[in-house]
C-alpha cells in the first residue's frame, strides 16, 4: 500500500492505488465457464477412479480402479487388520493437509462460501491437487465421508485459478468459482439441474443473466462429459413401485409426510450440532493433529469391525451407496442379525452420524452430502416401518419414506431447499414422489431453523467471525467488503484546535473526508461536501468540532458492505470509518471511509446493462 500524505498541525492526507482488473464480456465468461465444465467432470472421473484404486488395494490388496460403491460389498481379506486401513490412510491425509493445502481439510464447502465472501474468490490451484489426493485417500481407506464435497471444492479451484490468470474481477471470479462447484455436482451425481440449483442457493451472492448463464453451460458440459466418462445412469436405480402413478393423497400420509418432515429436522439439528462438536474437541486432544487423527480412525476402523461380526458388513465405511440401495430395494442385502430391519436402520443412522462426524473432526478430507443422503435414508426407511404399524391407511413405504428423508436431509441440513427436491427427483427419476417430497423437505428445513439458524455449512464460517447471507435477494456488490468500496483518500485533523490548526492550505478540497481524532481516540467525522472548507477561508478560528458528525460508525476492512450499511442505517449516519486489525481501533487503524458517494459508485459499475 502506498501513501501519500501532506501533513500540517495534526492533519495528514491518505490515498492508496488498487489494481486494475479485467473484465470479459459474457460470452467469454460461458467459453471460459465450458472449460471450467469439461475440466471438473474429467475430475469427476478422476477422483472415482483413484478413490477405487484406494480402495481396492487397501480392502483386498488388488489393483483396480472398478468399484461400484452402491454395491455392499463383502468384508475385507485382511479380517480385523483393516482397522489399519483409515488410520494410515488418514495419517497421509494429514500430512497432504498440513504440508501443502490446509483448505483441503474437512468438507470444502464452507472453504468455497469463505473464498467467495471473504478472499475475493482466490482459492489456490494447488487445492484441487490435494483435495483429490486426500478425499481419494479419506473415502478409498474408509473414513465416512462422500465424494461431492471434493469434487466442488476441485472445481470451484479450477475456476478460481482461471480467473487469476487471466486477472478478472471479483465478480466475474465468483461466477466461475460458483460454475465448477455446480459442474461438480451434476458431474458427480449427473444430476444438471441440481448443479445449477446448489451454486444459485449456496454459493452465488447474485442471480442474473451475468452469473446463471455461466453456471448453466458448466453444468451441462460437466454432465455431458461425466454420463460418456461415468455412465448415464442415475445415482440410484428405484424399483417402479415405489409410489405407483396417480396415487391419491389420503389425510394419514400427510400426517406421516409431516411428521417424516419433523424427525428428519430433528435429525438434522443433531448433525450439525455434533459435527460441530467434533470439529472442536479433537483439536483439544494433546498429542497433535497426528495422534487427533489416530484417535478418530480407530473410533471408525473398530465401529466397521464391529459391524462386520455381528451383520456380515462394514455399513458405515465410504460415501455408504450400498446401504442407500439395499434400502431402496426393500431392505435386500442388509443383513440384519435377527434384528427388526427398522432397529437396524435406526442403529446405522446413530453409527453414521458418529463416523461421519469422528472423521471429519478428527482430519478427513471429504464432503457431508453422501453422508446426509445415508442419513435421510436410513432414518426415513426406519420411520416408514414403525409409522406402518401405527397408521396402516398411510401406506407409506421403507424404500419411498427413504427417498422423501434423503431430500428432506439435504434440505434442511445444508439450507439448499430447491436443490435437495430436484436433485433427489434427478438421482432417483421418480416423479410421482415429488409432492410428499416437497412437503417433508419444507417441514424439515422449518424444524431445523427453528432449533437452529445456521446450517451445516454456514457454522463452520460463523466461528470464524464470518457470517454469510442466507438470503439471495442482494447484489454482489453488497458482499464486497468494505476495503473494496472505501474511498481511500482522506484527511486525518486533530479535535480541539481552529480549522487554521488543524488543516492546511495543501489539502483545501471540499471532496475529502476527515477524520477527527483527539488522545488517541477517534472522536467524529466531517463528511465530503460538509461546508468546511468554505468556512476556513471565511473564519480560519471556527473548530472542526462545528461541522463533525459525533455519531461514529465503524466497521473493520474485512466486513461486508450489505453489514455497514445496515449499521448506516441503524444509527442513521452518513458515512462509516473504516480501520483493520483486531480490538479496539485507534487513529492509525483508519485505513478509509466508506461514503454515499462510494456506494453509488460502486452500484453504478456493478450496473450490467
Amino acid at each position: 500500500m502506498s501513501l501519500s500524505m501532506a501533513s500540517s498541525a495534526g492533519a495528514e492526507r491518505t490515498q492508496t492505488q488498487a489494481e486494475p482488473e479485467t473484465r470479459v464480456n459474457l460470452l467469454i465468461l460461458c467459453l471460459l465457464s465450458l472449460v471450467i465444465g469439461l475440466a471438473t467432470g474429467v475430475g469427476a472421473w478422476a477422483l472415482r477412479a483413484l478413490i477405487g484404486v484406494i480402495h481396492n488395494f487397501a480392502y483386498y490388496g488388488r489393483f483396480s480402479y472398478v468399484y461400484d460403491a452402491n454395491i455392499l460389498e463383502s468384508t475385507s481379506r485382511f479380517g480385523n487388520w483393516i482397522i489399519l486401513a483409515p488410520i494410515i490412510g488418514g495419517l497421509i491425509v494429514v500430512f497432504l493437509v498440513r504440508q501443502f493445502a490446509p483448505e483441503a481439510k474437512g468438507h470444502g464447502v464452507p472453504e468455497v462460501m469463505d473464498a467467495i465472501y471473504y478472499t475475493r474468490g482466490n482459492i489456490r490451484g494447488l487445492v484441487a491437487i490435494i483435495k483429490t489426493l486426500a478425499s481419494a485417500l479419506s473415502i478409498g481407506t474408509g473414513a465416512a465421508v462422500g465424494r461431492e464435497g471434493p469434487i466442488i471444492q476441485i472445481g470451484s479451484s479450477l475456476g478460481s485459478a482461471f480467473s487469476q490468470r487471466l486477472n478478472l474481477n471479483t465478480t466475474q471470479k465468483v461466477t466461475l468459482i460458483s460454475a465448477g462447484a455446480g459442474a461438480g455436482i451434476a458431474a458427480t451425481f449427473n444430476t444438471p439441474l441440481g448443479g445449477v440449483l446448489f451454486a444459485l442457493e449456496i454459493l452465488l451472492p447474485e442471480v442474473s443473466n451475468r452469473t446463471f448463464l455461466p453456471v448453466v453451460v458448466a453444468t451441462g458440459a460437466a454432465t455431458l462429459l461425466g454420463r460418456i466418462m461415468i455412465g448415464p445412469n442415475p445415482a440410484f436405480d428405484v424399483p417402479a413401485d415405489v409410489m405407483p402413478l396417480g396415487h391419491a393423497f389420503v389425510v394419514e400420509q400427510v400426517v406421516a409426510y409431516t411428521g417424516l418432515g419433523l424427525l428428519v429436522g430433528v435429525g438434522a439439528w443433531a448433525f450439525i450440532r455434533v459435527l460441530v462438536f467434533m470439529e472442536d474437541i479433537f483439536p483439544e486432544i494433546p498429542g497433535g493433529p497426528y495422534l487427533q487423527n489416530i484417535i478418530g480412525m480407530t473410533i471408525v476402523g473398530g465401529l466397521m469391525i464391529v459391524l462386520a461380526h455381528y451383520f456380515g458388513h462394514y455399513y458405515v465405511d465410504g460415501v455408504g451407496y450400498g446401504v442407500i440401495q439395499a434400502i431402496l430395494a426393500g431392505g435386500k442385502g442388509l443383513s440384519t442379525n435377527g434384528m427388526e430391519l427398522w432397529a437396524l436402520l435406526g442403529l446405522l443412522f446413530a453409527l453414521k452420524l458418529a463416523a461421519t462426524t469422528v472423521s471429519l473432526g478428527s482430519g478427513a478430507s471429504g464432503g457431508i452430502f453422501s453422508p446426509s443422503l445415508y442419513l435421510g435414508a436410513t432414518l426415513g426407511g426406519a420411520f416408514a416401518l414403525l409409522v406402518g404399524r401405527l397408521l396402516p391407511g398411510a401406506d407409506l413405504q421403507a424404500p419411498s419414506a427413504a427417498i422423501i428423508g434423503m431430500a428432506a436431509m439435504v434440505g434442511a441440513g445444508s439450507g439448499a431447499v430447491m436443490t435437495a427436491i430436484v436433485m433427489v427427483f434427478e438421482m432417483t427419476r421418480d416423479y410421482e414422489i415429488i409432492v410428499p417430497v416437497i412437503v417433508a423437505v419444507a417441514v424439515a428445513a422449518g424444524m431445523r431453523r427453528v432449533l437452529i439458524s445456521e446450517t451445516i455449512y454456514t457454522i463452520k464460517l460463523r466461528h470464524r467471525g464470518h457470517r454469510i447471507p442466507k438470503e439471495r435477494h442482494a447484489n454482489l456488490y453488497l458482499e464486497s467488503q468494505a476495503q473494496d468500496v472505501m474511498e481511500r483518500n482522506f484527511v486525518r485533523a486533530q479535535s480541539g484546535v481552529p480549522l487554521a490548526a488543524a488543516l492546511h492550505s495543501d489539502v483545501l478540497d471540499d471532496l475529502a473526508p476527515v477524520v477527527v481524532e483527539r488522545d488517541g481516540r477517534i472522536v467524529g467525522l466531517v463528511q465530503p461536501r460538509s461546508g468546511l472548507w468554505s468556512r476556513f477561508r471565511a473564519d480560519p478560528d471556527v473548530k472542526i468540532e462545528d461541522f463533525m458528525e459525533r455519531t461514529l460508525v465503524l466497521v473493520r476492512d474485512t466486513d461486508l458492505l450489505g453489514r455497514a450499511l445496515a449499521r448506516l442505517k441503524r444509527h442513521r449516519a452518513g458515512a462509516a470509518i473504516v480501520y483493520t486489525g483486531e480490538g479496539k481501533p485507534g487513529p492509525k487503524d483508519v485505513v478509509g471511509v466508506v461514503t454515499k458517494r462510494a456506494i453509488a459508485d460502486i452500484v453504478i459499475n456493478n450496473f450490467d446493462d
